[in-house]
């Protein structure tokens, strides 16, 4: 057979990927320009983080025009990692693009959107990587330039890291690494974290062929570099992981109907019973799917989380 036709992964609905090599996403990606937007007085313009790597963001600039000392005031900075199975999706995306201007118009802060590599092309820990290096790109325009925007505007006091699905697991590892090398930001916000592990850690009952299909996938992504335990998927292993957790303040949503609810959950629970010294916070969506705040954004119960994470970053 022809390699290049011969399937060797279904990881559908997301992807197919063949013998060759050649992957054949499913779910086609909407790109958007970086613009003004004149509705929300949102400006947005995509940088270069790291040129060796192809690592690139879209940063969003609030409205300030109406504070008088618009030219110095200091904004909060939110690091946003945008999910979709560590294989789909773009910060650059329309789908995540207005997810993150309508967080942004309502937190008023300065936000940096990364566009991480994908899986299977780059297999984990890319993304961790990517993520990482964004983290401390931001810290040094905030502190010295050269980006304009971080420099002038950017409080490197102030410095949220969030996340949903996998890109909550990325977000986490890149506060977790952080921790380990001595940095420490404000507060880290995940919105349903892709978390498992080889055995369920609640009162969840997932049938055998979603763990063992999460397992398999998880392996895809990674390809074979860490398995379904590893502290990077399972933080609620080794306590050591989350006592180093480098930043202050942790916001962490479920939904009911989630299989990742209960790891979660757990997560929330593993910081408060470790040595971390921080403040860590859960809120459930009841009778939710996952990641529901995207798809519904303008349901009672998206827009209630949503001020959540508003408060989150502004408190």
């Amino acid at each position: 057979m022809d390699p290049d036709t011969e399937l060797f992964y279904d990881f559908s609905p997301f992807l197919l990927q063949y013998k060759s090599g050649r992957v054949e996403r499913l779910i086609p990606t909407d790109f958007v320009p970086a613009s003004h937007d004149p509705s929300t007085g949102i400006t947005t313009r995509d940088v270069i983080i790291d040129p060796n790597v192809g690592l690139t963001a879209r940063l969003y600039m609030p409205d300030i025009s109406n504070n008088q000392h618009a030219n110095t005031e200091k904004l909060p900075v939110l690091i946003f990692i945008h999910g979709g199975g560590f294989v789909l999706q773009s910060a650059f995306s329309s789908f995540y693009h207005g997810f993150v201007s309508s967080l942004i118009s309502k937190a008023r802060v300065l936000a940096v959107s990364v566009d991480y590599r994908l899986a299977p092309e780059h297999p984990l820990p890319a993304a961790y990587e990517d993520s990482f290096t964004a983290l401390k790109w931001v810290l040094s325009n905030c502190q010295s330039g050269p980006d304009p925007w971080l420099f002038r505007h950017g409080d490197s006091n102030r410095v949220f890291m969030a996340g949903d699905s996998a890109g909550g697991n990325i977000a986490h590892n890149a506060v977790a690494r952080a921790g380990i090398e001595g940095i420490k930001i404000k507060g880290l916000v995940l919105l349903h974290p892709y978390f498992w592990g080889k055995d369920p850690v609640g009162l969840e009952t997932i049938e055998p062929e979603i763990m063992t299909g999460a397992a398999k996938s998880w392996n895809f992504v990674c390809a074979g570099a860490f398995d379904i335990d590893h502290p990077c998927v399972n933080p609620m292993g080794p306590r050591e992981e989350l006592e180093t957790l480098g930043c202050e303040r942790v916001l962490v949503t479920v939904a009911e109907k989630d299989h990742f609810r209960e790891w979660g959950k757990a997560y929330v629970e593993g910081l408060k019973k470790s040595a971390w010294c921080g403040e860590a916070e859960l809120h459930m969506s009841e009778g939710e799917e996952h990641v529901f705040f995207l798809v519904k954004q303008q349901s009672e119960k998206a827009v209630k989380e949503m001020e959540m994470v508003v408060a989150f970053l502004n408190r």
